[in-house]
């Protein structure tokens, strides 16, 4: 999920950008970007659920997570946040300092 904000945080758009297997999403930060874009964000939180239950984040969601960063950047549309979310928590990235 992508949650597209104003310089307020205001929600602008919400879109579901992709949807995985049962144990696997490709994920590319065009394809995160985009509703950004289109909705004239100033930032985004972007989200996903472990099917396993188990919040933790892989390698994999913190090498997006900071592609994401990145693209953000050269973009001018900030990574607020990037949520994880298990079958009865939820890690932020933000929290564990990967953004």
């Amino acid at each position: 999920m992508v949650i597209c904000l104003d310089t307020k945080n205001q929600p602008t758009a919400i879109n579901v950008c992709h949807v995985g297997s049962l144990n696997a999403s490709l994920v590319h930060p065009r394809e995160v970007m985009k509703p950004a874009i289109l909705s004239n964000a100033a930032s985004i939180l972007v989200g996903h659920n472990h099917p396993s239950g188990n919040s933790e984040p892989s390698q994999e969601d913190i090498q997006v997570t900071r592609k994401l960063v990145e693209a953000g950047k050269i973009m001018g549309i900030e990574l607020l946040d990037h949520i994880v979310i298990g079958e009865d928590e939820f890690v932020s990235l933000k929290e564990k300092g990967y953004i």
